[in-house]
């Protein structure tokens, strides 16, 4: 059984994602030494190490879906401006601004969401919970299983990855790393739907009948 404290001591072993560091103990049996080797080989604890660095550097990236219905700007970092001149970065920032056209992510990351807005998730799925006559002492146990689902649709880093649903998004960004060798983070982006936000008006078909028949 992989345990949260595995998890947390492989992770500060390493410097990998938490969910990086439960499929590295999933995968190699609850083998810490192995886990260790299991993030290396992937390129993960190498990432990990370049995350006190300085990405200053990018690209702003724009994508324009569906005839102009879905937009997307994205700013995507690396450390120099070599890099964020290269095919290969442009390749992934496009890929990632695409990734937020398709899945609208609110998030780049967990901890970006509000408390407010966990505090209202929870509560929405603690009555679901009870609703489905859950008995009471596993409902909160219920609740952490299902905000982990609310994190992989709300965070861009936690979503499956539209070209390869096997990895996230998070995945990708360290596979990027590992190869570029300099730090890539995603800072923000932007999504715009058009008309998103704009009441359309409706028509009142029995109002418009009422109308011809009283002139």
């Amino acid at each position: 059984m992989i345990t949260a404290e595995m998890v947390k001591e492989l992770r500060e072993r390493t410097g990998a994602g938490m969910m990086d560091c439960k499929k590295a103990l999933s995968e190699t049996n609850g083998d810490m030494e192995k886990a260790v080797d299991f993030l290396r080989e992937k390129g993960l604890a190498a990432a990990a190490k370049k995350a006190g660095r300085v990405a200053a550097e990018g690209v702003v990236e724009a994508y324009i879906h569906g005839g102009g219905r879905i937009g997307v700007l994205l700013e995507l970092n690396c450390e120099t401006d070599f890099v964020a001149k290269t095919d290969g970065f442009r390749s992934l920032a496009r890929d990632i601004a695409m990734q937020v056209a398709a899945s609208n992510p609110g998030y780049v990351a967990r901890e970006e969401v509000p408390a407010a807005v966990l505090e209202h998730e929870r509560e929405i799925l603690r009555v679901q919970a009870l609703n489905e006559g859950k008995p009471a002492h596993i409902v909160e146990k219920m609740i952490e299983g299902r905000l982990e689902k609310f994190y992989k649709e709300a965070c861009l880093m936690e979503q499956a990855y539209i070209k390869d649903p096997d990895k996230t998004i998070t995945q990708v960004i360290n596979e990027s790393i590992a190869r570029i060798g300099e730090k890539i983070s995603i800072r923000r982006f932007t999504r715009y739907q058009l008309g998103e936000g704009i009441e359309k008006k409706s028509n009142d078909f029995a109002a418009e009948v009422m109308a011809v028949v009283k002139k």
